[in-house]
């Protein structure tokens, strides 16, 4: 939440939204952008439970995360092998088979040892430097951010946190901690997924091949080519509609650029008369593959 507004200021805000007044009449009265007021809406949001008790949405993610620390302990008080009434020394070997596997701060919370003596036995045992244990703390306060954040925090975001409060460090190292750790920020992963979307209906085959039109307008295909007049290159780009087999339009330039291509497309529609539910066949370059998609025209 933001430091700037009091819990009570929150709270009120969220109460008036309940009530039935607008997000944009709240916006003017509290002076709070709308962004903001939506984040609050959406973490005092009720949830009803089994035995119908309200919780709040960020109540719920708080024990989501409480229940995945838990089950971590567990996890490592059955590798562990002993219990917490077991003599410290024992515990420290224990910690140490397990060092590497678990998070220090999970390992010394599983079996109440602090993480002081824990250090201090590696430090006798183990060539380990003061280094190691800066960037292990690192690794915890990252990881720690990136899991309130519920995974949208990239490493930027996250090094700018980490110097809010006293721990200064790079964007850089940041990142190289977080793919040590496997942790991939949600709308990093969502940005490759939306390009990758994009990229595929770009190259979507609408046409599939079937050159056989039953009117006009409905189907223009284009290539350019190029030719040379006393030792300069131009080009050409032509539009043909399928049904025809009639060129409807042609442009030339001495540059072989996506200006030329639109250009010429733009020349077409007007002189056609802006034609409906028209599908353009168009290459990307000379000797490429083949692009088509839909265009509709208003």
């Amino acid at each position: 939440m933001n430091k700037k507004h009091r819990p009570e200021t929150i709270q009120t805000i969220v109460a008036q939204y309940t009530s039935g007044q607008a997000v944009a009449h709240l916006c003017a009265e509290h002076n709070v952008p709308r962004s903001t007021i939506y984040s609050w809406i959406e973490q005092h949001r009720k949830l009803k439970s089994t035995t119908n008790t309200e919780i709040s949405h960020q109540d719920y993610y708080n024990l989501k995360r409480r229940a995945a620390k838990l089950e971590e302990k567990l996890k490592v008080l059955k590798a562990a092998g002993c219990g917490l009434s077991a003599p410290l020394q024992e515990k420290l070997e224990a910690l140490e088979r397990l060092h590497g596997q678990y998070s220090v701060h999970t390992l010394c919370d599983a079996l109440e040892v602090s993480r002081g003596t824990f250090y201090n036995h590696i430090f006798r045992r183990q060539k380990i430097t003061k280094y190691d244990i800066h960037r292990e703390n690192i690794r915890e306060q990252v990881k720690f951010v990136f899991d309130e954040s519920k995974q949208r925090f990239g490493s930027r975001k996250i090094c700018a946190i980490l110097a809010e409060h006293g721990t200064n460090t790079t964007p850089k190292y940041v990142a190289e901690l977080m793919r040590e750790m496997g942790l991939e920020s949600v709308g990093r992963h969502s940005k490759k997924e939306h390009r990758k979307r994009m990229a595929l209906a770009r190259r979507q085959n609408v046409l599939q091949q079937q050159f056989s039109v039953s009117e006009p307008n409905r189907v223009w295909v284009s290539d350019t080519t190029y030719f040379r007049v006393k030792d300069k290159s131009y080009y050409i780009c032509v539009i043909l509609d399928l049904f025809s087999r009639k060129i409807v339009a042609h442009r030339i330039s001495s540059k072989h650029s996506t200006y030329l291509t639109t250009s010429t497309l733009k020349l077409a529609l007007r002189d056609r008369g802006y034609p409906q539910h028209l599908t353009f066949h168009v290459t990307k370059g000379v000797n490429t593959h083949q692009r088509p998609f839909r265009i509709n025209c208003t």
